[in-house]
């Protein structure tokens, strides 16, 4: 079954531009005969983002309007086996991305391990209500297989954090984990999700290939979770990062409230915006020790040539998100105030019941 658009949620329908994730483990014999035309339709349809493509598949995120992301589609399932490719749809405020970029890699999304192959044998997809269930046994494993820096900004209530720099530490981890479970006389449950499902996938596999039977996936990731749970059933805390301009999103798939940090791509909060080591485009407190001189001039340089082209009047997707950053810092803003308003009337609320 052709995967199709979800209802558009009430708060994100009126944003111009459609963000598509998409993935899917197939084999093709030529990879590279794929990637000129897949990316000329997609310069033909203005369509921007990243998409990866290897002998397993195809992944990657891409954004347009709703006919060029749909044209981009169309041609995409005419390829080897991606006729019911995962897809998931959101919507940004401006073009998330910079310019469009298909790339062949040796994996669709690097953990490697050779000859994995996720389509002979995965966990058990569950839906959101079965994921919730899952997650209220206290003898589940619950386990995120993101990188540091994604976890920060978000996950599941009771999460295990891997604390990963990148994919490719998850198998040693997962080893180490297991090692760990079963000296303490526990014989494993695990339930393992991602952003969109794609690192789930290698994940589980991995998990079934060293031995685990009790393995479990959300199907759909974070993403569709967000989408089609109801916050007031939710058992998500915080946001969760994407890899594109509008750096979060929440429930609903609305955009969220951090920055990105171009010089190291690290989310950033209010306090890190206020920190001395933050200069916008250059470093963060994240990264501020780690750049060069020769980094910083090269940054700075980067974001003169922004401006300029904002002056200019030009279309510039620094010029664009520069708006979208100057929202969000309202919309933190004003959270942190409604906040403080809801402190004190608990605060005063405690003090008349006292007397």
């Amino acid at each position: 079954m052709t995967n199709t658009p979800s209802a558009p949620d009430t708060h994100t329908e009126s944003l111009p531009f459609r963000v598509a994730a998409l993935y899917r483990f197939t084999p093709f014999e030529n990879a590279e005969a794929l990637r000129a035309p897949l990316r000329a339709v997609c310069d033909a349809q203005g369509v921007k983002g990243i998409l990866l493509l290897a002998r397993e598949g195809i992944n990657g995120t891409i954004a347009g309007t709703d006919e060029g992301i749909e044209a981009v589609l169309a041609h995409i399932r005419t390829l080897p086996g991606c006729a019911e490719i995962e897809v998931k749809f959101s919507r940004a405020p401006a073009m998330p991305f910079l310019r469009m970029k298909v790339r062949l890699k040796a994996e669709i999304v690097t953990m490697g391990v050779p000859d994995l192959d996720p389509r002979s044998e995965v966990g058990t997809y569950l839906d959101p209500k079965e994921w919730n269930a899952l997650l209220s046994d206290p003898d589940t494993v619950l386990i995120d297989t993101r990188n540091d820096y994604e976890v920060a900004v978000g996950t599941f209530k009771g999460a295990i954090d891997p604390d990963i720099k990148t994919f490719r530490e998850f198998p040693q981890w997962l080893r180490d984990k297991r090692e760990a479970l079963e000296a303490e006389g526990r014989k494993p449950r695990i339930a393992m999700f991602c952003t969109g499902g794609i690192r789930c996938e290698k994940s589980t596999a991995f998990a079934k290939a060293e031995g685990l039977d009790e393995v479990y996936h959300l199907k759909g990731g974070i993403l569709k979770y967000l989408e089609t749970m109801p916050q007031e059933e939710s058992l998500w805390e915080g946001e969760c990062f994407v890899f594109d301009q509008r750096v979060t999103v929440r429930h609903g798939l609305e955009p969220g409230n951090l920055t990105l940090c171009h010089a190291c791509r690290a989310p950033l909060d209010e306090d890190d915006l206020a920190s001395p080591l933050y200069e916008a485009g250059i470093c963060c407190p994240h990264c501020h020790k780690d750049r060069t001189d020769k980094q910083r001039a090269r940054y700075a340089e980067r974001e003169r040539q922004t401006h300029l082209a904002e002056q200019r009047g030009e279309a510039h997707l620094g010029a664009e998100m520069a708006e979208v950053r100057a929202k969000k810092h309202r919309a933190r803003k004003e959270e942190r105030e409604r906040q403080r308003a809801l402190r004190e009337r608990a605060a005063q609320a405690g003090g008349e019941h006292a007397q």
